[in-house]
């Protein structure tokens, strides 16, 4: 009974992502705490083959920014 149950796991387990995904929201603090402003817009894209949020903010000072965050780092690039 214990090799199946182990075996149950691990089939499990093969289904989960290999990695976790920074999610939106989280993409959007991380910009907002970077920036110091307040975030516009967020979208999901690709760049270089890899999925990124792009996120524009705007500064305190009125500038706007975009600013890329790795998906699955949470790494801003």
């Amino acid at each position: 009974m214990r090799i199946v149950a182990a075996l149950l796991v691990l089939m499990l387990a093969a289904l989960l992502p290999a990695h976790a995904e920074i999610s939106r929201s989280d993409a959007a603090d991380t910009a907002q705490r970077t920036s110091g402003g307040r975030v516009l817009t967020i979208e999901r894209v690709k760049v270089d083959g890899r999925d990124v949020w792009r996120i524009k903010v705007v500064t305190p000072k009125g500038e706007v920014q975009v600013l890329r965050i790795d998906v699955t780092s949470g790494q801003i690039v």
